[in-house]
């Protein structure tokens, strides 16, 4: 039997959100670090950033309502809006202040979400593979997983979405060693405990009707409020899914983002490369201390 739990020797904490459970780590003191995962991953995604940098900061990773080890109910609203008001909860309830977000896939929606609504919460933004605009279209592999029954067929039934994800979003494969692969799947051993990956399948809004198309819209619209902010984007540049073009787009948003591109890394990007990433990070946090960015956001 794999022996995941020894790569994720995390103390559990949780909020109640309306009686769910919303699971967090909370790890290290210092300056806080909000770690958002995205689908189909959950807070183990980033273990090996909690551990490099815990000793010299705050992080604090949560697992969505469905995901990881928080509650999955059945009938929810998984609607990305949900998520971010989720996520605000949780900075509000820990009165998280100069938070740096390092957020991945999903993540990035929901943690973007989050620092435009409370733009003087956050002092830093590092994102990794992610997207918190329109865009056109998915990949086919992708648009497979919301055909009506064959959709929730495979991502429920089979866990086929989490299951292809372990060699489809990796360059790696040697990596993902049958504990970090118990670990990425264990909280999704049923039908309904893989809920919430069918639903943010189904969540990616590709047209003006559908629920969430007006929260990402008015995100997008809002994503240059933040320009002025330290951001880092580190991408794994052969991701089929949150591609290089991805990472154009939020470097037009974005003008003065540092850029670095891991060019032999997947989506999986923090499986395929931590070791270079929590460097890349600390180095990052070093090079823009909170007490420069509050010097500078008073200056006329």
């Amino acid at each position: 039997m794999a022996e995941w739990r020894g790569l994720y020797p995390f103390a559990s904490h949780t909020l109640s959100l309306d009686g769910r459970r919303y699971h967090y780590v909370d790890e290290g003191r210092g300056e806080p670090l909000l770690l958002v995962h995205g689908n189909p991953t959950w807070s183990f995604y980033w273990r090996n950033v909690i551990l490099g940098l815990r000793d010299q900061y705050r992080l604090i990773a949560p697992d969505h309502i469905g995901c990881g080890l928080s509650d999955k109910p059945q009938d929810y609203p998984y609607l990305l809006a949900q998520h971010i008001e989720n996520l605000k909860r949780l900075v509000e309830e820990l009165d998280l202040r100069e938070v740096t977000l390092l957020a991945h896939d999903w993540g990035g929606a929901i943690g973007l979400g989050a620092a435009v609504d409370m733009p003087e919460r956050f002092a830093r933004i590092v994102l990794f593979n992610t997207a918190a605009f329109r865009c056109p279209t998915i990949p086919k592999r992708i648009r497979v997983c919301r055909t009506p029954v064959l959709g929730p067929l495979a991502v429920r039934g089979l866990n086929a979405f989490a299951r292809a994800a372990l060699w489809m979003a990796t360059e790696k494969p040697d990596r993902f060693t049958p504990d970090v692969c118990a670990g990425l799947l264990a909280p999704y051993d049923g039908w309904a405990h893989r809920v919430a990956i069918q639903r943010f399948v189904e969540d990616i809004p590709l047209h003006a009707g559908h629920p969430s198309y007006a929260t990402l819209l008015r995100l997008e619209e809002r994503l240059p409020t933040l320009a002025a902010k330290p951001i880092s984007l580190i991408w794994g540049m052969r991701d089929w899914c949150f591609t290089p073009a991805m990472l154009e787009r939020f470097r037009m948003i974005f003008p003065a983002a540092e850029t670095h591109r891991l060019e032999d890394a997947g989506h999986y990007v923090v499986e395929d490369a931590h070791e270079r990433i929590v460097p890349l990070v600390a180095d990052f946090l070093e090079r823009h201390p909170v007490v420069a960015i509050q010097r500078d956001a008073v200056m006329p």
